[in-house]
């Protein structure tokens, strides 16, 4: 996959951006279980108060709290409340909230309500811990606390009942005790306490409740619509990288691959670089999107719900780390079992793209031969090989879900029981376990995310590796560093010198020392039995493979000097298979110089002898050509790829046994226009016929990748013993 960064570098700001949003978005998921906590242990559980510390005490409970607080909180209980009554500003606005106040202490603006509510606290539990003591006295010694409620106690009945001096007398114990209480106790205790005192002072305490509620819910609310913003945003911006990167990769190995030679296509079959073009690149498409939004997501998400889980309790943190190890477990062996499956299955598509090419491309054959049955079980057992690789993949992959439902199950059941006991011995808030488990919910949440990713990558790496060995293959065929620039008015002349070639890991070279020379206003024709080199020679012109030894030269130029855009420019090519594109005709004719005009379209036409069948048809030059030509016959396909090379206007022409499928009276036709209009160019054709070849101005005999012969018709029939063979089989000997 590293062998693919450089495709994100444009997108470095897009995915910082992403990470920031994620950042938000995780940000926004985290606090959500807080704020839920929130809204059961205070709004809920402690009717709205949030402080332990009331804003206002009447003088009865400033007294009460100052005379169960230690020497320390008195302190701070202090310098944090003033006294207010009639005659200060403050008391208006403090008689409208609390219609019972009268001469009251007031929380100071400026004070820290952390140690007011710590000192007030500890105080309130000290005041509750002598109460529920005197109670269980009256109860004759009953241990069960559940007989003594805050809620039931009504504070201006306690007031001459605590100033005696018998509880004054034991206050101090209580005093000392509720200083090592738990924290999360003394507020839970302070908190009850506080209804209490706000009741007094006539506070509307369901407006206070209701308040709070709907104000945590609306920054719930406005939490969860955040989180929404950036998750939408981030989802765009993944889709425009993995997109874009996607693009510029496709574009790449499509450019690369046309720079390929025939030597890379020997190494790299079409089905496999369609396979790469398409497959390999969705699925790196699917690692770049999934990668933003999950491997930068989980970190967030199982960091920060450590954290506040940590925060939240530590007593079952133990819990997580299990879950978290028999998760790691179960990742692992999925990612050994399902890891070297990948490769294989990508091998697999390319058998079966491969497959269903040839039974396409070759859809008449089969039918001719009637090996419709044969090549149906060809594609089966290709179809079925990946399907049997999809199902094992899939089948381990489906085993990873129960199993982490199981343990995300697990965990919750677990916290549950163990926060059930935990909150009955006042170590815990109902709240915080619920937001405990929504941290370890998330937790493992984003272990899976990372177990999804094991999933993922494997499969991409594997498909990023097959895209990369395209991208860095050596090309074969490279234009020179410093290219020579051909003049503006090339003659067009084509020397063959000592020319040997020989096929990448071949043992024996397929033509030997072959040396000619094609002038301009010649046809220099070749023919030879099958096998014989004609069209590795042709090949050699084009440069779609190089020499192994000697040289080609164009008016005296290695073609090796020039760039293959201007040696191609100048060569106008029909190659033994006639291949057409989708379109219209007229687009086809123009596929070598798209300004030709329409009479140029229309005399070439005419030359290669197609105009006729052109006319017939219904909307002439704008008749559509169905995909490979398939709406028209051989001989037409060849007479339209013939009419193309033409429109060129090239100085030199190649038509490699580009009249085998026209009839003896088109062929002749043809060839007579076709002198006329390539007077002034070089021309080089291959037969198989020799009506084709023997008016040609040199003719030469390939045999075995050797020149055996080169002249003129009649005077290689008396002295070319391979010629007048080809020529008694076609019956063509009365012709010296």
């Amino acid at each position: 996959m590293f062998r693919l960064k450089k495709y994100l570098r444009p997108y470095i700001f897009l995915i910082i951006l992403s990470i920031i949003l994620l950042f938000g978005q995780g940000m926004a998921d985290l606090f959500l279980p807080d704020l839920m906590s929130d809204i059961v242990n205070v709004g809920i559980q402690r009717g709205g108060i949030e402080h332990s510390a009331p804003d206002v005490l009447s003088e009865d409970a400033y007294r009460l709290i100052s005379d169960f607080s230690s020497e320390e909180n008195l302190e701070v209980l202090t310098d944090s409340y003033t006294l207010v009554d009639a005659s200060s500003g403050r008391y208006k606005s403090i008689k409208e909230k609390y219609p019972d106040a009268e001469t009251v202490y007031a929380l100071n603006e400026n004070a820290d309500k952390t140690l007011a509510d710590n000192a007030v606290s500890r105080a309130e539990l000290a005041l509750m811990l002598t109460m529920q003591s005197f109670s269980e006295k009256n109860d004759q010694g009953k241990k069960d606390s559940s007989s003594f409620s805050i809620d039931d106690i009504d504070i201006k009945e306690i007031y001459p009942m605590l100033s005696s001096p018998m509880i004054k007398a034991v206050s101090a114990e209580y005093i000392k005790q509720s200083l090592e209480y738990d924290k999360s106790f003394s507020d839970q205790v302070g908190a009850g306490m506080a209804k209490l005192f706000y009741k007094e002072i006539g506070a509307d305490m369901s407006a206070i409740q209701t308040g709070y509620i709907i104000r945590i819910g609306i920054m719930m609310i406005i939490i969860t619509l955040c989180g929404a913003a950036a998750t939408i945003l981030v989802s765009l911006t993944a889709s425009k990288v993995s997109a874009g990167a996607a693009r510029t990769i496709r574009s790449d190995v499509f450019k690369k691959v046309e720079s390929f030679s025939n030597s890379e296509f020997d190494r790299f079959s079409t089905a496999s670089l369609i396979t790469r073009t398409t497959n390999d690149i969705t699925q790196i498409q699917n690692l770049i999107f999934m990668g933003i939004r999950m491997i930068c997501y989980a970190p967030i998400m199982g960091i920060g719900g450590a954290i506040l889980a940590s925060y939240t309790t530590t007593t079952m943190s133990w819990i997580i780390i299990a879950a978290i190890a028999v998760l790691l477990f179960v990742m692992l062996i999925v990612f050994f079992v399902a890891m070297p499956k990948f490769k294989i299955m990508q091998s697999l598509i390319d058998r079966l793209n491969l497959v269903t090419r040839e039974s396409l491309s070759g859809l008449l054959v089969i039918r001719a031969f009637s090996t419709e049955r044969y090549e149906e079980k060809r594609f089966d057992k290709a179809n079925r090989d990946l399907s049997d690789i999809n199902l094992f993949v899939n089948r381990v992959m489906t085993f990873l879900m129960p199993v982490m439902m199981l343990i995300m199950n697990g965990v919750s059941i677990l916290i549950v029981w163990i926060g059930a006991h935990q909150i009955e011995q006042s170590e815990l808030q109902v709240g915080d376990m619920m937001a405990f488990i929504q941290y370890s919910m998330m937790i493992i949440m984003s272990f899976l995310m990372i177990a999804v990713m094991f999933i993922i990558i494997p499969r991409s790496s594997v498909s990023a590796g097959r895209i990369a060995d395209v991208l860095e293959s050596d090309v074969m065929i490279k234009d020179p560093e410093e290219p020579v620039e051909l003049a503006n008015d090339i003659k067009g002349e084509i020397s063959f010198e000592n020319v040997s070639f020989r096929y990448e890991n071949a043992e024996d070279d397929v033509l030997k020392n072959i040396t000619f020379t094609a002038r301009p206003g010649e046809t220099t024709a070749f023919i030879g039995t099958t096998g014989s080199g004609k069209t590795t020679l042709i090949n050699l012109i084009c440069r779609f493979y190089d020499v192994t030894e000697g040289s080609i030269r164009l008016d005296g130029t290695d073609i090796r000097r020039l760039r293959q855009h201007d040696l191609r420019e100048q060569i106008g090519l029909v190659p033994q298979k006639g291949i057409l594109f989708s379109g219209d005709i007229a687009s086809n004719l123009r596929y070598g110089r798209e300004d030709a005009a329409d009479d140029e379209i229309a005399q070439a036409a005419d030359i290669a002898q197609a105009a006729d069948f052109i006319r017939e048809k219904p909307g002439k030059y704008s008749s559509m050509i169905s995909q490979g030509g398939s709406n028209v016959s051989g001989g037409q396909k060849q007479r339209l790829a013939i009419a193309r090379a033409l429109v060129r206007k090239s100085k030199i022409y190649i038509f490699d046994d580009s009249f085998s499928a026209l009839d003896f009276k088109t062929d002749a036709a043809l060839r007579k226009a076709l002198k006329k209009y390539t007077k002034d160019s070089t021309v080089l054709i291959v037969g198989q016929r020799i009506s084709t070849i023997m008016h040609s101005e040199k003719i030469i005999v390939l045999d075995e990748g050797k020149i055996v012969g080169m002249g003129g018709h009649n005077e290689l029939l008396r002295k070319c013993p391979q010629y007048r063979e080809i020529a008694v089989s076609q019956n063509v000997v009365q012709e010296i």
